[in-house]
């Protein structure tokens, strides 16, 4: 008798505990599928680029090429009506300086927020021409209770940096020398996520893997970054670009360069974007 009343203790503990859990559901918002970011504000917002070419003290490959990312990320994202600044070869103390003044300042009229690194990076840090800088350094300071003026708005980074040393499917090693028409590869990134809603991170290539950089044309995935965004912004929802750009990157190889040729790159994205996320046209 004592049993069965134990199980008939237990299973109205179950049942309130589940009654308990259905009625604070029922607190929540509804959700729609079609729902959108308000991309209606007076400004879209500010897009920073920090371009590290040049390594010399740490002793890292140039990163030839950078400068043609750097041009097209400037071009694209003016047309998507953005305020662009970019920087060239920033120590770690001035990328800082700059992020923190941006993550201070007054964005509540601003639609959203872009982040761009072109560097090597390694474990979870992307390198400033001097230092390594840990990724949460930098998108900690985009958080809700750090930065009110972008709460609720998309928080986008870009992150053009190798996130290992591994290649896809290779045939033999590629060349270490980096001349003015060989591709070249950029060296380590690992993934970091940061904590909080809204934020997208773009990543040139899955964690382990190589990025790869023609050292006169540019990246694989800014250059087709840029293309598709240029061809669909006003079309498609950003992580249906994002993945056309996967779509675009995945199908290139290296074929002119007989050591390598069959490898590949393959792009990918980590989305806790709340909404769907267009860049219509401003009026």
């Amino acid at each position: 008798m004592h049993h069965n009343k134990s199980i008939m203790m237990a299973t109205e503990t179950t049942s309130n505990e589940s009654e308990s859990l259905t009625k604070t559901d029922g607190c929540n918002q509804s959700v729609y599928p079609n729902q959108e970011y308000d991309m209606k504000h007076a400004k879209r917002g500010l897009a920073l680029i920090f371009n590290q070419k040049d390594f010399s003290l740490l002793g890292l490959k140039t990163r030839k090429g950078t400068d043609k990312d750097r041009d097209s990320l400037v071009s694209r994202f003016e047309e998507l009506d953005f305020e662009v600044k970019a920087y060239n070869d920033y120590s770690r103390d001035k990328v800082l300086k700059e992020i923190k003044e941006v993550a201070a300042a007054d964005h509540v009229d601003a639609d959203c927020f872009v982040c761009i690194f072109l560097s090597h990076g390694e474990d979870g840090h992307v390198y400033a021409n001097d230092e390594k800088i840990k990724i949460p350094e930098i998108t900690d300071l985009f958080k809700g209770d750090k930065c009110r003026g972008l709460v609720g708005k998309p928080k986008i980074f870009i992150w053009q940096a190798c996130r290992g040393d591994k290649k896809d499917d290779p045939v033999a090693p590629m060349s270490a020398e980096d001349s003015d028409d060989e591709m070249a590869v950029d060296a380590g990134v690992s993934n970091t996520l940061p904590a909080g809603a809204d934020f997208i991170m773009c990543y040139s290539t899955t964690e382990g893997f190589c990025s790869f950089r023609d050292p006169l044309n540019g990246t694989w995935y800014i250059q087709d970054l840029c293309e598709i965004m240029g061809r669909y912004r006003s079309q498609l929802e950003f992580t249906n670009i994002l993945t056309l750009v996967n779509r675009k990157v995945s199908l290139r190889s290296i074929c002119d360069d007989l050591s390598a040729t069959g490898t590949k790159q393959m792009p990918c994205f980590a989305s806790m974007l709340t909404k769907r996320l267009f860049f219509r046209p401003k009026k």
